[in-house]
């Protein structure tokens, strides 16, 4: 991975979540001009199906209203079909999907304007 962590945690917001003293899942967040990019939603493997993403994608419509964006946008990988799932059942829409090293990357996006 070529993700650079410090300059993520210095310029991007970063949300975690413990759960019994026990780092959970975390959320990365950048701020744009219009919307809320979830940059990485991650749970660890012991706190998956417990309600943590949902928890964080909470967290982040709230920081998305808080900051008066339009809303938020992610992108995550076909491949990850529950991920995909997951993201529909929050009311997220695919906006388009393009391919991307030899997979397909499943661009989305969910409004909070009315």
């Amino acid at each position: 991975m070529k993700a650079n962590y410090e300059a993520a945690v210095r310029e991007h917001l970063i949300d975690l979540l413990e759960v019994d003293g026990m780092l959970a899942a975390l959320v990365e967040m950048i701020p744009e001009s219009e919307w809320l990019l979830i940059e990485n939603l991650a749970v660890a493997p012991t706190f998956q199906r417990r309600g943590c993403a949902r928890i964080l994608l909470e967290r982040a419509q709230e920081t998305a209203l808080a900051l008066r964006l339009k809303g938020l946008r992610l992108f995550t990988n076909k491949l990850f079909e529950s991920n995909v799932d997951l993201y529909l059942r929050y009311a997220f829409a695919i906006d388009r999907e393009e391919p991307f090293m030899g997979g397909i990357t499943v661009y989305m996006s969910k409004s909070l304007t009315a």
